[in-house]
């Protein structure tokens, strides 16, 4: 019997796959990782693995000439998602998955960072975001993007109306942070970006304890989303 594998891209070391590991390896994927700062990246087909989960990152889907590695991305995973091949994105990589799509990336109004519930849409309560509703869970970004053409938008918040999409069974995009609360890179995340925190209108402190009150609960919540989200691949 093959295994399926799943590849995970990494933009930045401290924004890996977290608490989604566990369900993504419960349900018999080989988990592979490249950070696309190897020179593998550069040629790498993102069309075989069965599944594909791309996570987060300080930088814009925009800024390519900083990081000419993003245009590739796209390219590819363009590639990827016209084959409809299972693919989920967290934060930057939701964003990569709208561009993909013909959508537009860009800065946003405010920085949304800190702990507090997404609002799932009343046809989405069916879905694997049925997990997370009414609980608390990470946000950390400033970036947002218009709806792709033929995605349903599935959950919002009150600081950005796109947080949540999805296409079809097997492409998922997640602007928040489920897979964060339990992970100790999160104090990285802390020291790497304070101005994020302090733009928002937070301190390090309750942020420290938000993740130490919320964090168990998001994750649970996480992973329970994902899991079945898992299940309903074609």
């Amino acid at each position: 019997m093959i295994q399926k594998t799943a590849l995970i891209i990494r933009h930045v070391p401290y924004e890996g796959v977290a608490a989604y590991r566990e369900p993504i390896e419960a349900a018999g994927y080989h988990v592979d990782r490249i950070d696309v700062s190897d020179p593998v990246f550069a040629t790498l087909d993102l069309t075989q693995h069965d599944l594909l989960i791309m996570m987060g990152g300080p930088m814009g889907v925009y800024e390519t000439e900083a990081h000419p590695w993003i245009a590739i991305q796209i390219e590819r995973l363009a590639q990827r998602l016209e084959a409809d091949r299972p693919t989920l994105g967290v934060c930057l990589g939701a964003q990569m998955i709208a561009a993909a799509m013909g959508a537009t990336v860009y800065p946003g109004p405010a920085k949304e960072v800190g702990f507090h519930p997404v609002r799932v849409h009343d046809h989405a309560l069916t879905s694997p975001l049925r997990h997370v509703v009414d609980v608390p869970v990470l946000h950390w970004h400033g970036d947002t993007f218009t709806l792709p053409e033929g995605v349903e938008l599935l959950a919002s918040s009150h600081v950005y109306e796109h947080q949540a999409f999805r296409r079809g069974s097997n492409i998922l995009a997640l602007q928040f942070h489920a897979e964060m609360g339990l992970d100790p890179r999160f104090n990285d995340w802390i020291e790497q970006w304070p101005g994020c925190i302090v733009e928002a209108g937070q301190d390090e402190a309750s942020m420290r304890a938000a993740h130490d009150r919320l964090g168990p609960a998001a994750v649970a919540a996480g992973q329970a989303m994902i899991a079945e989200w898992l299940e309903g691949l074609d």
